[in-house]
């Protein structure tokens, strides 16, 4: 089963050390292999992009829009709508994996430095739901729209219709009916949720998620991506974070608004990413058994990620480069 985020052949074998109530940093030795270990290596310039996982392709578009002087909303949204068009990606847009009844049902939502927000839940036949996110947030007096009805949104605002289940998708979904047995498995591609922030020159701060959600999942399924202040929070007084993982246990913690709130109080990103899986991993027992994986970033450029386990990475496009970046992970 080629789908990415959630952990049963996780190493377990590094320690984690909880002090003051925040988990101190294991290093990353699985993330992928042209990943670096030191986020030193990018100054804090503006303006910056950064996404959950291994994505140069889309923060090379985003980058684009921001160094042509575009705002970071635009720079969002055509970034995401990237890997959304990837069809060999099984995670996002087209080609995501389906639900248990063979449908691919695709979930985001965008947010800009105002506040304002937008997001689609349940949306199938529709490649680009970041999107149509927009869309919402712009053409209606709504924040969410769901299933049936955001895609006649989406019609209505001319997106074309098509069918998100490729070959290669179908196949595994067939494979996995053999046995219907519901496990996620851990980073087993190094690719999830697609989370991105990004800050443009004026130092306005956005955020985007997209996703197709967990693969097999029970039908009408919603996890924390498109859901404000869990999968994404932005606040252009602070900073922006933005999550991928198991949504269930972002959810319940809220963790994109914790984090802004915790840089609020005056923590640095990193430490307050640190936190936030500090607060997942005191609360549940079988946390070696998924995964959650933060990013953020505050009003000076300043950028920290984390994670529960192993093999979490964020691509970060700041002072003309591109680098993917191992972050440090909890797994106690």
């Amino acid at each position: 089963m080629k789908r990415r985020t959630f952990i049963q052949n996780a190493s377990l074998s590094s320690i984690g050390i909880v002090a003051g109530g925040t988990a101190l940093s294991c290093k990353n030795e699985n993330a992928p292999k042209d990943a670096v270990s030191d986020p030193l290596l990018i100054d804090n310039s503006l303006p910056l992009v950064v996404a959950t996982w291994n994505v140069k392709e889309s923060t090379a578009k985003a980058w684009e829009v921001l160094e042509k002087g575009g705002s970071a909303l635009d720079a969002i949204e055509q970034g995401c709508r990237v890997e959304e068009a990837n069809a060999e990606g099984q995670s996002v847009g087209i080609g995501g994996l389906p639900d248990r009844d063979g449908n691919v049902t695709l979930d985001a939502c965008i947010m800009n430095a105002e506040g304002d927000y937008g997001a689609v839940v349940y949306l199938q036949n529709i490649k680009h739901p970041i999107s149509v996110a927009r869309k919402v947030m712009e053409n209606t007096p709504h924040v969410i729209l769901a299933g049936k009805g955001a895609e006649q949104f989406a019609v209505s605002e001319g997106f074309v219709k098509e069918d998100l289940l490729t070959e290669a998708s179908k196949k595994a979904w067939e494979e996995w009916k053999k046995t219907s047995e519901y496990k996620p498995i851990i980073n087993i591609e190094n690719h999830d949720t697609i989370g991105m922030l990004a800050i443009d020159k004026n130092g306005d701060i956005s955020g985007g998620c997209t996703t197709s959600g967990l693969a097999y999942k029970m039908a009408g399924r919603v996890g924390d991506s498109p859901i404000i202040g869990s999968g994404l929070f932005i606040d252009n007084e602070i900073g922006g974070a933005t999550a991928t993982g198991l949504g269930e246990e972002v959810l319940k913690t809220v963790g994109s608004f914790l984090i802004v709130e915790l840089m609020r109080q005056g923590m640095t990103p990193q430490k307050a990413c640190e936190e936030a899986i500090g607060r997942i991993v005191r609360k549940k027992k079988d946390f070696k058994d998924f995964q959650v994986g933060y990013i953020a970033v505050n009003k000076k450029g300043e950028v920290g990620s984390y994670s529960i386990h192993d093999g979490f990475s964020k691509t970060q496009y700041q002072n003309g480069q591109n680098l993917t970046i191992a972050s440090d992970f909890y797994n106690k």
